[in-house]
């Protein structure tokens, strides 16, 4: 077992597994725009990327196309509309917290999703009243990698961040973790672009499926 007191995650690839909805809602935009959907996986390894990944994913353009805003914002009401549908808990991290909340420690979240939509998928899957704290990009003024959202969780939880864990599937999750002052560990369940080589993020921990986890943290 792990020593820690406090057990924080990023959402989306390490929490929860949101690709399902993302890939309902961006084919269904496309279906709207005439266009062929994409492959499930294309949309898995975007999703690490926010909307701006999907819309490159799906639509073959990036930000500095005077169509990518319109159909971003387009996008993200169509996955609002549906963003619990097909969420779910990744498999084995319902016993994780359960075993945090048995042996009273706190968990939380601090990732790069903006607040409405983290808010509205916590809320559907009723989880939002236990977490300890929920950091996004809207309570900083700086987002992952910068360290600022893990000290916040911090403090909101009256824990040091030597004390925590943060568990992430990017390599701006661990380089936040790690300049915060936390364990790290790397979750390879998650949704990782196809380039990039999760060993070499110097996690301190790297796990390839979420049912590893609970062994680790308790075990």
């Amino acid at each position: 077992m792990l020593n820690f007191k406090a057990l924080l995650l990023d959402l989306d690839g390490t929490l929860l597994d949101t690709a399902p909805d993302f890939i309902t809602a961006l084919n269904r935009q496309l279906e709207i725009h005439g266009r062929e959907p994409v492959p499930d996986n294309a949309v898995r390894t975007s999703v690490t990327d926010g909307s701006v990944g999907l819309i490159k994913a799906g639509f073959g353009i990036d930000p500095s196309d005077q169509q990518f805003e319109p159909l971003r914002e387009e996008f993200l009401e169509l996955y609002f509309a549906n963003l619990a549908d097909k969420t779910a808990l990744f498999a084995g991290l319902q016993q994780v917290l359960d075993t945090c909340s048995q042996r009273r420690i706190p968990w939380g979240i601090v990732t790069n999703k903006p607040w409405r939509y983290t808010q509205a998928v916590l809320s559907q899957l009723q989880l939002i009243d236990q977490s300890a704290t929920v950091i996004c990009p809207d309570h900083v003024n700086q987002p992952k990698p910068d360290p600022e959202g893990m000290y916040q969780a911090c403090t909101e939880i009256q824990i040091a961040p030597s004390d925590c864990l943060y568990i992430g599937d990017h390599v701006r999750d661990i380089e936040a973790g790690q300049a915060a002052g936390m364990v790290t560990i790397a979750a390879g369940w998650g949704y990782i672009a196809t380039d990039e080589n999760i060993d070499e993020w110097g996690a301190d921990y790297v796990l390839t499926q979420s049912q590893q986890l609970h062994s680790l943290l308790f075990n």
